[in-house]
């Protein structure tokens, strides 16, 4: 069953399309690469052919991912991230240090390519093109008729 939450709020209204039990799980597969359904379930130990189906519909729906065939008999499909999916990078990215600073047991690390050290995330202000530090960060109500949050 979906969750429904019923609240003004940007991270509610986000659980509702994401929120579901695998849903971030083969969102985050698909980004790492895997594109068929064999791909994504043999990366998921445990989710269910069934669920798996029902999943990968609901996200095509949802337009977090797209499919094309690549074989008719039996047809079988290949998927991929819409650009509203890989959106969703950053947030895989937060879990994942959340988790390293957090977690008993840690499984990965988010390091950077070049000299494989460990990354910080930040926030950036593309107006005055500068880091922004997290006490300096305010949520307000976005005021759809300025298309700019009040």
């Amino acid at each position: 069953m979906r969750a429904n939450y019923n609240l003004p709020c940007n991270i509610a209204q986000t659980l509702n399309i994401v929120g579901d039990r695998w849903t971030l799980l083969i969102l985050h597969e698909i980004l790492m690469g895997a594109s068929t359904f064999n791909e994504i379930k043999k990366g998921l130990e445990g989710i269910s052919s069934n669920l798996l189906s029902d999943r990968l519909k609901y996200l095509t729906d949802s337009g977090l991912i797209t499919h094309s065939l690549y074989s008719d008999h039996p047809p079988r499909y290949q998927y991929t991230l819409t650009e509203s999916g890989r959106d969703l990078a950053p947030v895989f990215n937060a879990l994942l240090t959340w988790g390293r600073k957090h977690l008993e047991k840690c499984y990965k690390k988010l390091v950077h390519d070049t000299c494989r050290h460990e990354v910080e995330m930040a926030y950036y202000c593309s107006h005055c093109q500068e880091n922004v530090r997290e006490d300096e960060l305010l949520v307000l109500p976005f005021d759809e008729k300025e298309g700019v949050s009040s």
